[in-house]
């Protein structure tokens, strides 16, 4: 209905990879609707913020690349429903071991990411 929405959000899904894994901003930025939130616990410490703030702290930071960490990101499973999909990734980066929970949203002819849910896991 949707296109081919597996594929489709899995390319959504490596552009933010490749976007965290890279440090590039405007990747990161094009998998992201422009009105996404993230929220997140990193650590014990609760995360808030909206797309801007939190590409502008991608942007501020040495990248995985740039710090010659091996790329280990993955998804962990996918689930479509119509316009909604789900998204459970693992990051492994920078001295942390990241799971995200991404929501997109399948509109003007795309996917984006409408909300990340992230948790560093001991």
């Amino acid at each position: 209905m949707f296109g081919n929405s597996i594929k489709e959000i899995e390319a959504v899904v490596s552009d933010y990879f490749k976007g965290v894994y890279q440090g590039d901003v405007e990747l990161l930025k094009s998998a992201f609707s422009k009105n996404a939130i993230l929220y997140g616990d990193i650590k014990g410490e609760p995360y808030a913020k909206e797309l801007d703030p939190y590409l502008e702290s991608v942007k501020q930071r040495k990248s995985p690349k740039d710090l010659k960490e091996d790329f280990n990101m993955a998804i962990v499973g996918v689930e479509v429903m119509g316009r909604l999909a789900m998204v459970k990734a693992h990051l492994p980066m920078l001295g942390y071991n990241y799971y995200d929970f991404l929501s997109l949203y399948y509109s003007d002819g795309k996917w984006s990411i409408v909300n990340k849910l992230f948790s560093h896991v001991e």
